[in-house]
């Protein structure tokens, strides 16, 4: 091949390399510093940010938590793979759990893709409806908002995501943010599946012991919540809390008896 055909043939590979890095640029090299979770426990959600639901109704984020410790996943209706995935992984946990969505808790889907509707959110409703009828999805809220209340949102639970343009997808974190009923973040679990016991106890932790049982309440005070592991494990300390809280009840008891059946006139 003479010189010149050469030149000519690494202007044109030059030329199309450019066209190509310029219609189609890579992803970032760290997806984990775009797309992922900073956990902002303690943070208050931004409760006067407008959202509308699969009805069409637009009301605060406050109206859609209704005053009841809040599931909060964030994701978009279009989602190919992921959603769905996590999607799924709530609906099982909360059919185990023993809690009752609109009742116990809200649970509240959010879409970060301003391109969807409330059909699209009405047809994901019906398709978790139809796929996991006892985890009660005709109670959730699934709901969508503009630029400015979906970033208020996304910053106060320290959500992190973006769009990539060459897939025409949204890359983003899988997990649940467990609030209380005052929009305080106050757990979160990690990943696409989730333990029923392990959300009915994050729950009943949100609700400031409100909802939940005796053995709940024991367990709780038992075990502590590893955000590492999104699992609650027993600690010596609170053991030894527990422990230390039974015989002082005991203590109480005993005395409180002795004291009724003491006879009369005994010093």
């Amino acid at each position: 091949m003479s010189g010149f055909k050469q030149a000519l043939l690494l202007l044109l590979l030059g030329v199309y390399a450019a066209h190509a890095g310029a219609t189609a640029p890579p992803p970032p090299r760290d997806l984990n510093a775009r797309a992922g979770f900073d956990q902002n426990l303690g943070a208050m959600l931004p409760l006067d940010t407008m959202f509308t639901d699969a009805a069409g109704t637009k009301a605060s984020l406050a109206h859609w938590m209704d005053g009841h410790p809040t599931l909060l996943m964030l994701g978009y209706f279009r989602c190919p793979h992921l959603c769905d995935v996590a999607q799924q992984g709530m609906a099982h946990a909360i059919a185990g759990s023993g809690l009752r969505p609109g009742n116990d808790m809200s649970v509240l889907f959010v879409s970060i893709d301003p391109r969807d509707t409330p059909v699209e959110a009405m047809a994901k409703q019906t398709m978790i409806t139809r796929m996991q009828g006892d985890a009660n999805a005709a109670h959730w809220h699934f709901l969508l908002g503009d630029a400015a209340s979906v970033g208020a949102l996304s910053r106060a639970i320290g959500y992190h995501y973006f769009y990539d343009a060459r897939l025409d997808q949204y890359a983003h974190p899988a997990g649940l943010v467990i609030a209380t009923a005052q929009g305080t973040v106050n757990q979160y679990l990690m990943g696409v599946n989730y333990v029923p016991q392990t959300l009915h106890l994050a729950v009943v932790a949100a609700s400031h012991h409100t909802l939940g049982s005796m053995v709940d309440q024991l367990v709780l005070l038992c075990c502590g919540y590893d955000p590492a592991t999104g699992r609650y494990t027993v600690t010596i300390t609170r053991i030894m809390q527990g422990l230390g809280i039974g015989f002082v009840a005991l203590l109480l008891l005993m005395f409180t008896l002795l004291k009724r059946h003491r006879p009369d006139g005994a010093p």
